[in-house]
């Protein structure tokens, strides 16, 4: 079986391909990317841009299953249209089974508002592949132990609301898409990579004074006064403003949801955020 990663050469598709290449089980395995030559072995390198679809066409050639992953890309309609030119694609090259990486909480939503595209690209998938799977992960642990970090010197940690998120760590999102690509009885399915448990402003600014042993504490602020505080930080608007829309789903419960789905999937139980920000902040 020949099995894609599309968007390989970022930070979980080169875990994905790392644990592609543990499962072994004769898989052939393909790493999509811009960039193809920095992908390492044992991964067959094919580039492929979500801007060029009939790149992607020549890239999808061959495989039985392909995972997408959406790029990094913020711009308003981009990703949508990013997403739904790599579906067409896979489809357009025959692949059998298309696995698309989506977000928690996803539902009917517009630009520019951050959960558009992956509702657009959810629907579009249901609507064209012969076989899906849709994998939902909950926010990174790994974006927020970044977020923290740079929140240390005020010794304080803000949101707009208590946040309660079930926080997943990327090698978990990754080992569980490995797993369905892997694996057998995942079409139609869709999945929540999430954290062991919820986790609230409070309990995170918890955590943090631990591993830190100094005082952390946790404000819910005015949307006026986070983004005030962004912009003085010197991030620019575009930024300021994914930001918000992040924090808005925070506090909507968006990523208010715990399920066993990464032990179902991994074979492992779900990592901590404690031990996320450990590692982190210790680095």
């Amino acid at each position: 079986m020949k099995i894609g990663i599309s968007g390989a050469s970022g930070h979980l598709g080169q875990k994905v391909l790392s644990f592609l290449a543990a499962h072994g089980a004769g898989h052939s395995v393909i790493g999509i990317s811009r960039t193809p030559a920095t992908l390492a072995d044992p991964a067959e390198g094919r580039e492929g841009d979500y801007d060029h679809p009939e790149s992607l066409v020549r890239a999808y050639q061959g495989l039985d299953r392909l995972l997408i992953i959406p790029s990094a890309d913020l711009r308003p309609g981009v990703r949508g249209r990013q997403l739904k030119a790599a579906i067409d694609a896979a489809r357009q090259a025959g692949v059998e089974h298309v696995v698309l990486v989506s977000a928690a909480g996803t539902k009917e939503a517009e630009e520019p508002s951050i959960g558009a595209p992956y509702w657009d690209g959810e629907q579009h998938l249901i609507r064209t592949a012969p076989r899906w799977t849709i994998l939902r992960m909950n926010y990174y642990a790994e974006s927020m132990a970044d977020e923290i970090k740079s929140s240390l010197g005020a010794g304080v940690l803000a949101g707009l609301g208590p946040e309660r998120v079930a926080y997943v760590s990327r090698d978990d999102v990754a080992a569980a898409a490995a797993g369905i690509l892997a694996g057998e009885g995942h079409a139609g399915a869709i999945y929540n990579a999430t954290g062991a448990a919820v986790v609230t402003g409070e309990e995170r600014a918890a955590i943090v004074s631990e591993l830190t042993g100094a005082p952390v504490g946790f404000a819910v602020l005015t949307q006026e006064q986070l983004a005030g505080g962004l912009a003085q930080a010197g991030l620019p608007e575009p930024v300021v403003s994914v930001v918000l829309d992040i924090k808005r789903n925070f506090v909507a419960g968006a990523f208010d949801i715990v399920t066993n789905d990464v032990e179902r999937l991994a074979g492992r139980p779900a990592t901590p955020l404690r031990d996320v920000l450990a590692a982190v902040l210790k680095a």
